[in-house]
């Protein structure tokens, strides 16, 4: 009989559930992406950092996992959400407490009623007890609010998801970034130490009236030009490697190089349709989670308009003589229900129920416009990447180009054919477009990685292995440390 009613009972509870059900939104989705490639690659699943062939990356993409403080603090995060629902879920069982109380008392022998003299106005009353009390939750208040807590501990863990992803771009960027300004500064001391050959032969030829002063003070002016951006690269390459340190949960210092940026290997092309986008991306789980937990609060609210059930019960003992406590007749017990209904609450609930709806479409109109945006940074990404293979390509020629224009204008002026200034400006071109060179070279690899981050991809699930510590391993020689570059150096060592 009891296995009969039990089904009929789950269903009359989940009938009572106020509020709507959760129905995922529609969302307009596009068959494929505006800018698709080609050329793709089913790796959005595997740890994509890996395809740049850069050990130092992956050593420091793997630090950065295990001691960055986001992670940390999302990781905690989560255990403050597990907690949550774990009390908000306390309200489906009993809640059973033990007392004991004593006290001595002194009765009043001028009251109306005098006491024999045979009674002692003085006496001890003990007294133990055991009390439960249990709210039922016959019209869903209670699971609703757990659904909720359940929502948000599973938003809080894609939070989490998110942070790792980010993390990871972020170190990948920031460690091209580094490379790039370090090939700028090789190319700006390498300038700067061609340009003081320069004066230092124009300073001979002008003692020797072979030149104007006008000549020598323009490749004088070259010179200084060129050492002026020295200094503003070191800065930046102090201020890359800083950014980096705090990403990876160390104070500001130098960080280790591998390869050049030039030498790193440009990673596959990412596959996938619009649709994966919704159910990998972490902050578009995040985003329905949130939304999922305000569709239930709306029922849990909407649950304050139906009465409130409870019942308790106690039992225990009281007796003026300890010794007595465990005897029947000091033995109390007491059983109790109530049901409290709402009449006029002054607009509160009702309140509660327009503030639950409110933000449910709040969450709504914010899920849609996370997946619009998450289509946007794919597109973006794909079209940046096509687009800068081709600038890259035509940049190249054009330091070709620059380079043989160089070489020919000062054959020319040391001919006689020219004057200083075209060899000047053939210079200043060269150098400028080396630079740009450069910097499109990591803007593309750049690229690969904002296209991997927008994507997303089940890589997350193992980069959270590697949020983990790892075990100690037994004691053993001490490896000598990694070479580490200097910008400052390089800069000294150049003009020295």
């Amino acid at each position: 009989m009891t296995r009969r009613l039990a089904p009929l009972l789950a269903f009359a509870l989940s009938a009572c559930l106020p509020g709507p059900e959760y129905v995922r939104p529609n969302v307009d989705v596009p068959a494929t992406y505006r800018f698709a490639s080609a050329e793709v690659a089913d790796v959005a699943n595997t740890l994509w950092w890996q395809q740049f062939q850069e050990p130092v990356l992956d050593d420091l993409i793997s630090t950065a996992l295990e001691h960055n403080r986001d992670v940390k603090i999302a990781a905690a995060r989560i255990d403050e959400f597990v907690a949550q629902l774990q009390i908000t879920r306390s309200a489906f069982f009993p809640q059973v407490s033990a007392g004991f109380d004593a006290s001595r008392q002194r009765v009043s022998g001028a009251s109306g009623i005098p006491l024999p003299k045979s009674v002692d106005p003085v006496y001890n009353l003990f007294s133990p007890t055991l009390a439960a009390s249990m709210n039922i939750d016959l019209f869903g208040h209670t699971r609703r609010l757990t659904e909720a807590a359940r929502a948000q501990l599973a938003a809080t863990e894609e939070g989490r998801r998110d942070t790792i992803l980010t993390l990871v771009a972020s170190v990948a960027v920031s460690y091209i970034n580094l490379r790039s300004l370090d090939r700028q500064l090789d190319i700006a001391q390498a300038t700067a130490t061609s340009r003081a050959e320069a004066v230092r032969v124009f300073s001979l030829r002008f003692q020797h009236g072979e030149v104007s002063e006008m000549e020598l003070a323009q490749s004088q002016s070259e010179y200084e030009a060129t050492l002026a951006t020295i200094p503003q690269i070191e800065m930046q390459i102090a201020q890359q490697e800083d950014a980096l340190s705090v990403l990876l949960a160390q104070n500001p210092g130098p960080i280790p190089r591998g390869r050049e940026l030039q030498e790193i290997a440009l990673p596959a092309v990412p596959a996938g349709v619009p649709s994966d986008l919704l159910v990998r991306r972490p902050d578009l789980l995040e985003a329905e989670q949130n939304l999922i937990a305000e569709n239930a609060q709306i029922g849990a609210a909407r649950a304050l308009y139906f009465p409130t059930i409870s019942v308790s019960g106690l039992i225990g003992a009281a007796s003026t003589v300890f010794s007595s406590l465990l005897t029947g007749p000091a033995y109390i017990w007491s059983v109790g229900g109530s049901i409290v209904q709402p009449i006029f609450t002054g607009g509160n609930i009702t309140g509660q129920v327009h503030l639950a709806e409110a933000r449910e479409q709040e969450a709504l109109y914010t899920y849609l416009e996370t997946v619009q945006t998450a289509f946007q940074q794919v597109d973006d990404s794909l079209i940046a990447l096509q687009k800068s293979q081709g600038q890259l390509a035509a940049q190249g020629r054009q330091v070709d180009a620059l380079t043989t224009y160089a070489r020919l204008a000062r054959k020319r002026y040391e001919g006689g054919y020219t004057s200083y200034i075209e060899v000047l400006d053939a210079e200043r071109s060269l150098f400028n477009a080396q630079l740009s060179y450069t910097q499109t070279q990591a803007a593309e690899l750049t690229y690969y990685v904002t296209l991997y981050k927008a994507m997303g991809g089940g890589w997350v699930t193992q980069a959270e292995h590697m949020t983990m510590p790892a075990p100690p391993t037994p004691a053993s020689a001490p490896q000598a440390p990694q070479a580490q570059v200097h910008g400052a150096d390089i800069a000294s060592a150049a003009l020295r």
